[in-house]
C-alpha cells in the first residue's frame, strides 16, 4: 500500500494561547511494501507524523494518501475503519493495551470489533500468536499470567490479527533488554518480508534505522531535514551528527579506519562491520602480497 505525504501542516491547539506548529511541509513518498525507519530527537515530529498514517490526527493544510484514501484539512472524515483495520499501529508498551481475560480474547478483539467473524477470528488468532514466536497454549491464559516480554507479543498478535497492509511501529522495543530487542525487531523485519508488508519504524536506534530499512527521513523541528536510504544518510555522518543523534558502531569503526590506516573503505561496506572487517583484512592482505 503505497503512502503519499504532500506539504503535511499540522498545529495543535489552533485558535488558542496554546497554539503550537508541529509539523510544516513534510513530504515524503513510501513505497509498497518498503521499510522505511523516521529518526529525530523527541518532540521532532515523527510520533505525530505516525498519528496521520491511521487518521488519528487530521492535517492542519497538506494531505496524506494511504492506498486509494486521501485525508486533507478540506474534509470532515467519515468512516475511518477501513484505514484503521489496513493501518496497524504498535505503540510504545503495548502491552498496557491488554484487558481481555484470556489472550485469546483479547488477540480477537480487533477482528471482531472490525466485523470478522468469531470462528474466524478464533482461527487468525491461533495463526498469529505463533507469527510472534508464542505456541498456542498461550490462548488460554490469562495474559496478566505472562511475563512483559509476552505480554507484549501478545499485543503484536493482536494488531496482526487484522491483517494490515502497512505495520507501523513507534519505539516497538522501549524497555526491552538487548536481547528481547533483538527478538523483536528481527521478528517485525520477518513478518515485514513474509507478508510483504509496508513498514514505518519510528527510532531512535541509528543501528535498526541502518539494518533493517530501506530509507530513513531524518527529522528536525518538524519537518524532514534529510531523507534517503541508509547507505546516503550515513555515508554523510556530519550531517547527521550536526542534528545531535548518533550513527550506527559501523560507520564509527568506519571513520576511526580510515584515519588509523589512510585507506578509504567504500560506501557500501559502511553500514556492516563485517563487510568492514572483511575489506581492511584483504586490503591490508594485498599490501603484504605487493611488498
Amino acid at each position: 500500500m503505497d503512502i503519499t505525504i504532500e506539504k503535511l501542516e499540522h498545529r495543535y491547539q489552533i485558535r488558542s494561547p496554546f497554539e503550537r506548529l508541529a509539523l510544516y511541509d513534510v513530504n515524503a513518498k513510501i513505497k509498497s511494501g518498503s521499510y522505511t525507519a523516521v529518526i529525530g530527537h523527541t518532540g521532532s515530529g515523527k510520533s505525530t507524523i505516525l498519528q496521520h498514517l491511521n487518521g488519528l490526527l487530521q492535517p492542519t493544510s497538506g494531505s496524506i494518501t494511504i492506498g486509494d484514501r486521501t485525508i486533507t484539512a478540506k474534509q470532515k472524515e467519515k468512516n475511518l475503519k477501513p484505514l484503521r483495520k489496513n493501518v496497524g499501529v504498535v505503540f510504545q508498551f503495548p502491552e498496557h493495551q491488554l484487558f481481555e481475560e484470556t489472550v485469546e480474547k483479547d488477540i480477537c478483539f480487533g477482528p471482531l470489533n472490525f466485523g470478522v467473524p468469531e470462528e474466524e477470528a478464533k482461527e487468525r488468532a491461533k495463526q498469529t500468536i505463533k507469527m510472534v514466536g508464542l505456541s498456542e497454549e498461550y490462548l488460554t491464559k490469562s495474559p496478566f499470567d505472562l511475563s512483559g516480554g509476552q505480554m507484549r507479543r501478545v499485543a503484536i498478535a493482536g494488531i496482526l490479527a487484522m491483517n494490515p497492509q502497512v505495520l507501523v511501529l513507534d519505539e516497538p522495543t522501549a524497555g526491552l533488554d538487548p536481547r528481547g530487542r533483538l527478538e523483536i525487531m528481527e521478528m517485525f523485519y520477518k513478518l515485514h518480508k513474509e507478508r510483504g508488508l509496508t513498514t514505518i519504524l519510528v527510532t531512535h536506534s541509528m543501528e535498526d534505522a541502518s539494518r533493517y530499512a530501506d530509507q530513513i527521513l531524518v527529522m528536525e523541528k518538524g519537518t524532514i531535514k534529510f531523507q534517503g536510504s541508509p547507505v546516503e544518510i550515513f555515508s554523510n555522518p556530519e550531517q547527521v551528527l550536526h542534528l545531535g543523534l548518533d550513527v550506527p558502531e559501523a560507520v564509527r569503526l568506519k571513520g576511526l579506519l580510515e584515519e588509523k590506516l589512510g585507506i578509504s573503505i567504500p560506501r557500501d561496506a559502511s553500514l556492516s562491520v563485517d563487510e568492514i572487517v572483511r575489506y581492511v583484512g584483504e586490503a591490508i592482505k594485498g599490501e603484504g602480497t605487493r611488498q
